[in-house]
């Protein structure tokens, strides 16, 4: 499919953030672009902050003053909706309520020829529902861009359940054009990001909730040892608290309270009492200028052992830590032959320290006391690792594996015997609800390993994280946290299931 000639008018109705930055890049694409928005004066308003943007772009060499001026003289505000009529696309960025968008659409519809693509930005709210009163339903998609739009690369392009294949390929094509990276989606709730997203937030606070960690040590983990660019905590201050809870109640309402996207309690508290994170100068962590930075617990130095035991292959991407500790000038005693599963490293007082299995250390199952790792994407390069010790582990043990870390290069943090801990249980979940919305059809695996790398900077699509580690392993975190956890919040999805039977068979 072709993409939308540049020659042709691209109208963006809504000059908020979001508006002006989709109309930045159509008109740094090549496009004529319209600005239109009910209020009177502000479409003039966005012309001169987009103005002011390209400036910036130009004093910092990233556009040249020709390109600017070209694309300015391409920019022109609208003061009625009948001035988009020569349009080939309208994308709305408006207040996200349906009756609005709705009553906007049906305008724009009598507006413009019926060849226009019409769009919406929306993204929480269905686009089916959006084009539900349209004569020519099947010609609005919608253009989910992530902000701030002219630097993010994702675009979201959903199929609403009329949406015509052709205008999705053109949207797509458009997009792609505009030097973005669309993927496409059916119209389901939260789309892809903000659908499979939601575990990375709702982990972490049920972490918190079960006082395993305090906002800082969970933010420094997922960093440092899962790879995130930033924690959850610390992004949802930078959202906004009543923004990113908006978005997972609206999810948990879409999908019937499934058990899965249930809201944190304590969010709901931190927005009840005012605190939003950086725009209202405090949120879980202060923002104002006086502010400390808070650290993460971290554990002070401790003695290395001088030799371990090595109980069979230990299970994800673990198995590394023999070859790590070996460099390291620690003996590696092997006690018995690799298996499948069930590895662990024996510390000199008896104690086992393994990758956790989404139980807790204090388990009757394990024989003797037991130190659960979390999860890292890689153990050569992450900076820290967290340990859960079981409630019978001695603290000369405890001391031991934080030295034997310690004397891998890493920083340590000991958190409470919580199920799965931090990393672990967040990756598991986001492979679980991204194996289910690829079982689904919401998206190709493709797309939504891609969307959740450029939509929310993870450094692995969840799909290629779980392959990475394991389906195996993936299923044992799940099977066990929902035996910890029962109400079906941590139980496995079918096809997820199903990859891990395949993969063990031919092992």
């Amino acid at each position: 499919m072709t993409a939308i000639d540049p020659g042709r008018t691209v109208s963006v109705v809504g000059t908020g953030t979001m508006g002006q930055g989709i109309a930045q890049v159509a008109l740094v694409a090549g496009h004529l672009v319209r600005l239109y928005d009910a209020a009177p004066g502000r479409a003039d308003e966005a012309v001169r902050s987009i103005a002011a943007r390209l400036g910036r772009l130009v004093e910092k060499g990233r556009l040249d003053a020709a390109a600017r001026d070209a694309a300015l003289a391409r920019l022109r505000p609208a003061a009625q909706l009948t001035e988009l009529a020569d349009s080939a696309l309208v994308i709305e960025a408006i207040l996200e309520q349906l009756p609005v968008k709705q009553k906007l659409f049906a305008e724009l519809e009598s507006a413009v020829s019926d060849d226009c693509l019409l769009a919406t930005n929306t993204s929480s709210l269905s686009v089916t529902a959006v084009a539900g009163g349209l004569r020519v339903p099947g010609r609005l998609v919608g253009l989910h861009f992530f902000n701030p739009a002219p630097v993010l690369p994702l675009v979201e392009v959903v199929r609403g359940h009329a949406t015509a294949p052709a205008a999705a390929e053109l949207a797509r094509a458009t997009v792609a054009a505009w030097g973005k990276t669309p993927v496409t989606c059916a119209d389901t709730p939260g789309f892809i990001v903000n659908r499979i997203a939601r575990p990375f937030y709702a982990e972490a606070l049920r972490v918190y909730e079960e006082q395993a960690a305090d906002p800082a040590t969970v933010d420094a983990v997922l960093r440092e040892s899962g790879g995130f660019a930033m924690g959850p905590f610390e992004l949802t201050d930078l959202i906004g608290q009543d923004v990113n809870e908006a978005v997972t109640r609206s999810v948990y309402e879409a999908f019937f309270h499934d058990p899965k996207f249930t809201p944190s309690l304590a969010q709901r508290r931190l927005v009840e009492a005012g605190l939003l994170g950086r725009k209202t100068g405090r949120g879980w962590f202060g923002h104002g200028t006086d502010a400390a930075r808070p650290e993460p617990h971290t554990a002070g130095p401790c003695r290395a052992p001088g030799r371990v035991g090595w109980h069979a292959r230990l299970p994800a991407n673990a198995s590394v830590l023999r070859e790590m500790i070996e460099e390291a000038g620690i003996e590696v005693v092997r006690d018995r032959e690799p298996a499948r599963s069930d590895g662990f490293i024996s510390l000199p007082g008896g104690t086992q320290l393994a990758l956790t299995d989404g139980s807790g250390a204090t388990n009757t199952a394990y024989l003797g006391p037991r130190i659960s790792f979390d999860l890292a994407l890689d153990y050569r390069t992450c900076t820290r690792i967290a340990l859960a010790p079981g409630e019978t582990v001695p603290e000369e043990d405890l001391q031991a594996a934080i030295g034997l870390f310690q004397a891998l290069g890493k920083k340590v943090s000991v958190i409470s015997d919580v199920p799965g801990m931090i990393v672990a249980r967040t990756v598991a979940m986001l492979a679980d609800l991204a194996e289910d919305a690829a079982g689904r059809g919401v998206a190709s695996r493709e797309d939504i390993d891609t969307a959740m790398r450029l939509g929310v900077n993870y450094p692995e699509g969840p799909l290629q994280w779980a392959a990475a580690v394991s389906y195996d392993w993936v299923r044992l975190v799940l099977q066990n946290l929902d035996h910890e956890y029962p109400g079906g919040r941590y139980g496995a999805c079918q096809p997820l299931r199903r990859r891990a039977a395949v993969e063990e068979s031919l092992l």
